[in-house]
């Protein structure tokens, strides 16, 4: 009864897949709908769907489609719990996907191209900035790293003028800046502080 997301940019997005009896398969997007997104992210703990994708948005899968015309009402614990059609009339380019709010995805923005600019936090539904509290040459060069920009030059500072705040503390270099400590919309540490930007030494 093992569930997974695969080919997104965390572990809370990307195609659905499942498993039975040892081999992995996927969902087709005919009837995938909030509900049924909401069911498997809140099974990954990754917090409720704020986009159900079809048409194979994160790429094709592989092996067997194990469920169609999925009909979750959104309460169900696990998908396997939900009504579905196991005959299908789908291939692959119909796998269904999810992003789950707990997705944490970045880009920088108002720079030169995408490897410089004010750094931009996608999380729960929304764009956020990052306060420049705690942003210091490690936060800098693993978001630099994650988004193939390779090592932070610079760390300009910009004004926040979205809705949230984000604030990342890394201990040491992380794969990405969701596997360090962070904390959203806490006032304190972003008390006076301006927006995290950075210069990355790729393009």
């Amino acid at each position: 009864r093992a569930l997974r997301l695969a080919g997104g940019r965390s572990r809370c997005e990307g195609r659905v897949e499942l498993e039975q009896e040892g081999t992995w398969g996927t969902v087709c997007d005919d009837g995938w709908d909030i509900p049924d997104a909401d069911v498997v992210c809140r099974q990954l703990r990754c917090g409720h769907a704020v986009r159900a994708h079809g048409n194979a948005a994160f790429g094709r899968g592989q092996g067997p489609i194990l469920r169609d015309e999925v009909g979750c009402q959104g309460h169900e614990r696990d998908l396997w719990e939900c009504p579905a059609t196991l005959e299908h009339d789908c291939s692959h380019k119909e796998d269904a996907g999810v992003v789950c709010s707990e997705h944490q995805e970045w880009r920088l923005s108002g720079g030169r191209d995408g490897c410089a600019g004010r750094v931009e936090v996608f999380f729960r539904g929304t764009w956020s900035t990052v306060c420049n509290s705690t942003w210091y040459e490690m936060e800098a060069t693993v978001l630099c790293r994650t988004l193939g920009c390779g090592d932070a030059l610079q760390r300009p500072s910009f004004g926040h003028t979205l809705p949230g705040k984000m604030v990342y503390l890394c201990g040491s270099l992380q794969p990405s800046l969701a596997e360090c400590q962070w904390t959203f919309n806490k006032s304190a540490p972003c008390y006076q502080s301006g927006a995290a930007g950075v210069i990355c030494n790729g393009t």
